[in-house]
């Protein structure tokens, strides 16, 4: 058993905590945010592999063969889905931001009214 994937998983998390926490910038606190999600992404696909494994199609195969979990797969899958769609969200915030207060950091945003 490798631990090298849940020790990249636990660096992406701390790069990415890092960068959000040092962040004078929303478009770079965005990209620090897909770094940290990354993270479950390897973190995942580490939980759900089994050495020699195949691919979980099960037509043909002999019963007891090791395969992959597609439960892991798929909750990866839905992971980068969720992922997109919050980034997108954040960016599409940081441009109406940018928009009303010509800023993008987020020390000056604060004296924003209404």
């Amino acid at each position: 058993m490798s631990y090298l994937p849940y020790i990249v998983a636990v660096w992406l998390f701390l790069v990415g905590l890092y960068g959000i926490a040092t962040s004078r910038n929303l478009i770079h606190l965005a990209v620090c945010l897909t770094v940290m999600q990354s993270s479950t992404y390897v973190l995942l696909l580490a939980i759900g592999y089994k050495h020699r494994g195949t691919a979980p199609i099960f037509y043909g195969v002999p019963v007891g063969s090791r395969a992959v979990d597609p439960v892991v797969q798929a909750l990866t899958l839905t992971d980068i889905v969720v992922s997109v769609t919050v980034v997108g969200l954040i960016l599409a915030l940081a441009l109406d931001v940018h928009r009303r207060a010509k800023t993008l950091d987020p020390d000056e945003i604060a004296a924003l009214e209404g």
